[in-house]
C-alpha cells in the first residue's frame, strides 16, 4: 500500500481548470488500477492532495436542487461569479478567495475501504484545527461537514464536504471558510439547508487568520489521521 500523498498548493486558480486537473489525476489512478487487474502488473497507485483558492464560483452537486441557486445570470455577472453543475455528492456551495478548498485524490485501497470513515476523517481534521483556536467543531446528524453550536438556533457551518468516489478512488473534497467573504453565501441556500447559517474562522475569532498557518495544520492532521506521508511537489 502506498501511503505517500503528493501535495500541491495551486494558489488562486479558476474552478474549471482545477476540475479538469482533478479529473486527469483521478483517471490516472483508475487506469493504473484497471491495468493491475487486467495484467497483474503490480503497479503502485498514486495519491494526491491539492489546495486551491478559487475565483468566485458556485457549484451544484449531482443530487442538488437548482432552485437553491438564488442568483440569475445577470447577478452572477455583476458579482463576478460563475456556476457549474458537477459530479460530486451534496447540494450547492460557494468557493472563493479566503477559503481553503482541498481536493484529496486518493486510492482508498492504500488506506482503508470505507467512504463513511473517509468523510469522518476529513471532518476530524477541521474539528482538531478549530480546537486549536478554542472553538468546538461538531458533526451534525444527517449533514456532512463541520459545524458550530449544533443543536441550537445558532448552528452554523464552517467547513463543507462533497466527494465523488469510483473503485475506491476519491475526488472533490472540502471547503474551509477561513477569511471568506460570507456575503457570497447570500445568493444560495448553502447545501440546501435553509435554517442554518454559514460562518468563517475570521468571523469566529474576530480577526483575519494566516492562511499558510491553516494549510500547515490541515496537512499535519491529515497525515496524523490517514497515517500518510506528504510529498511536496
Amino acid at each position: 500500500m502506498n501511503k505517500k500523498v503528493n501535495f500541491q498548493d495551486l494558489g488562486r486558480k479558476d474552478y474549471k481548470e482545477t476540475w479538469d486537473y482533478q479529473e486527469h489525476l483521478f483517471k490516472e489512478i483508475l487506469d493504473t488500477k484497471i491495468k493491475n487487474r487486467r495484467e497483474d502488473a503490480g503497479l503502485e497507485t498514486q495519491n494526491h492532495l491539492l489546495f486551491v483558492e478559487h475565483d468566485h464560483v458556485y457549484t451544484l452537486g449531482k443530487s442538488g436542487d437548482l432552485e437553491n441557486l438564488l442568483a440569475n445570470d445577470g447577478l452572477l455577472k455583476n458579482i463576478g461569479a460563475t456556476f457549474y453543475k458537477i459530479n460530486r455528492g451534496g447540494d450547492i456551495t460557494y468557493h472563493g478567495p479566503g477559503q481553503i478548498t482541498g481536493y484529496p485524490i486518493l486510492d482508498l485501497e492504500n488506506f482503508f475501504t470505507d467512504i463513511h470513515k473517509y468523510l469522518r476523517f476529513l471532518e476530524e481534521v477541521f474539528i482538531k484545527i478549530l480546537a486549536d483556536y478554542g472553538l468546538k467543531g461538531e458533526r451534525s446528524d444527517g449533514e456532512t461537514g463541520v459545524w458550530l453550536d449544533v443543536g441550537t438556533p445558532f448552528a452554523r457551518k464552517i467547513c463543507a464536504l462533497g466527494v465523488r468516489a469510483s473503485r475506491w478512488v476519491t475526488m472533490h473534497g472540502f471547503a474551509f471558510n477561513v477569511n471568506t467573504n460570507l456575503g457570497y453565501f447570500d445568493h444560495i441556500i448553502p447545501c440546501g439547508i435553509e435554517d442554518k447559517a454559514v460562518t468563517s474562522l475570521a468571523v469566529e475569532l474576530k480577526r483575519e487568520v494566516d492562511m499558510d498557518e491553516i494549510k500547515e495544520k490541515i496537512k499535519t492532521y491529515f497525515v496524523e489521521l490517514f497515517e500518510a506521508h506528504i510529498v511536496e511537489n
